[in-house]
């Protein structure tokens, strides 16, 4: 148990060297063998540049950019360097925010507050869109419309059909993260804009290594600000730009469409509130690594990073396609490896993956589509796909071998049900009371077979038993 409030303060390196056992227990964040959560360029020297420069501005406040204007400096570099390489121009404005979801929850809020006049906005999204517009909607209390996609993409008949008189945003992705795969950006800003409803485009995951793609020869479509009828787009810097953790850019078409964004607030006696983004307190740390990052790696740099993914992805895709039991699910057209079972268990696939060292990310059927395991690919992986073959082979095999998982006997059950008690024995029988987490096609499995409102329960259970502290 870690006491963080001893009754004597602790030596620096003692608690360092806590920090670091912690550390120990944790899936490894370099070496192109995760293929989730992180993202690693594989570049010398670059952590430590960013640590250092986190390190110049970590105490600075981003609430007040006229007591702080080097963090103003570093943010509105930022926004420029998005603004030109995702199709802005001279009127382009943006924010810097503290990740993907918060830069679609602003969008959001920007598009709903554009219109106080409709008392009930919604929004329209493709079902293959992230779920943080749905987390959106829901802190917002916007209506959202889910579209179902065609071949994994949205459809602009069907998005049309949904928009209302109601709608004040519609959005899809480029690339979505569950496939990666491009909407049809172009068509479908054009539908939004003949009805008069902003559109906007959610590139968190993927926006910074498409334009380099493209430039690579990869047949994509337009998908930035230089697509008529797009008003707005997001981009995550600790994506793809492979800055820390966590910096967003979200942009605007123009600053009049941008000014619903800002909240501010007087009637009260302290000092007038006023914030572009969610968070009022702002550390200028992360800014500053991510400024650091990118004048670092520079255009030709990120241009060579992408070229590595790519590689990787074909290299990735090839080795799924030559062994039996497993296909690719969707056209690896950006930097995502999504895979599906040819009579496999895919979740014990995963574990199996993961004992040979590969840790990947298993993705539950939803409707009409099956489980699926995604791969995010970054240029680290470049190095070890050669291997990856023989693994995935001998991985599969040992799957069939396996066979398919069995669920345990439940009762059953409803959201309702789950209670502290039943998640805790849930947990215990399944293996996950000691916080063992290597095996988890058992619970995959489980959770894939709950529909969507249990799932989301059972894992609330879970995390809220995970996230307690002990008074030992």
């Amino acid at each position: 148990m870690i006491d963080a409030l001893p009754e004597k303060g602790v030596p620096g390196d003692q608690i360092l060297a806590e920090l670091r056992a912690l550390r120990e227990g944790d899936l490894p964040t370099h070496g192109g063998r995760l293929f989730a959560y992180v993202y690693d360029p594989a570049v010398d020297g670059l952590d430590e540049l960013a640590r250092q420069a986190y390190a110049v501005s970590a105490s600075v406040n981003g609430l007040d950019p006229t007591a702080f204007p080097s963090l103003l400096a570093m943010e509105n570099a930022l926004v420029g360097a998005a603004a030109r390489l995702l199709g802005g121009d001279v009127g382009t404005v943006g924010s810097v925010t503290g990740g993907g979801t918060e830069s679609l929850i602003l969008a959001v809020k920007t598009a709903r507050d554009a219109h106080p006049a409709i008392k009930e906005p919604r929004l329209v999204v493709p079902s293959t869109a992230h779920a943080a517009f749905a987390k959106a909607a829901h802190y917002l209390r916007v209506g959202l419309d889910v579209v179902p996609v065609r071949d994994l993409r949205a459809d602009p008949v069907a998005m049309a059909a949904a928009i209302g008189p109601d709608t004040v945003l519609v959005a899809a992705s480029a690339p979505s993260y569950a496939h990666g795969v491009v909407d049809p950006i172009p068509a479908l800003a054009a539908v939004a804009s003949e009805r008069g409803v902003r559109f906007h485009v959610d590139a968190c995951f993927g926006g910074w290594i498409l334009p380099y793609l493209r430039r690579l020869g990869a047949d994509l479509p337009p998908f930035d600000l230089s697509v008529p009828g797009v008003t707005s787009i997001s981009v995550d810097l600790h994506k793809y730009a492979y800055a820390p953790k966590g910096v967003s850019i979200l942009l605007h078409r123009t600053e009049e469409l941008r000014r619903p964004q800002y909240f501010a607030y007087a009637d009260w006696p302290g000092y007038t509130m006023i914030n572009p983004v969610i968070s009022s307190t702002r550390s200028g740390g992360p800014i500053a690594a991510a400024l650091a990052t990118l004048r670092s790696i520079g255009d030709a740099g990120y241009l060579g990073l992408a070229a590595s993914t790519r590689e990787a992805v074909d290299i990735l895709s090839a080795a799924v396609e030559e062994i039996s039991g497993v296909r690719l699910y969707a056209p690896p057209e950006s930097s995502v490896v999504c895979l599906a079972s040819d009579g496999v268990d895919l979740f014990v696939l995963a574990d199996e993956l993961a004992a040979r060292g590969w840790h990947t990310q298993p993705q539950m059927a939803y409707r009409d589509l099956p489980p699926t395991i995604h791969l995010t690919v970054t240029a680290s992986v470049r190095a070890e796909a050669p291997s990856f073959a023989a693994d995935l082979s001998a991985a599969v095999a040992a799957a069939q071998a396996r066979g398919p998982v069995e669920i345990p006997p439940l009762p059953p059950l409803t959201p309702d049900l789950i209670t502290p008690e039943l998640i805790a024995g849930l947990a215990e029988g399944l293996g996950l009371g000691a916080g063992d987490f290597s095996r988890m096609a058992q619970v995959n499995a489980l959770l894939n077979a709950a529909p969507p409102a249990l799932r989301e329960a059972l894992l609330t259970g879970f995390l809220s038993l995970l996230q307690r502290p002990s008074f030992e």
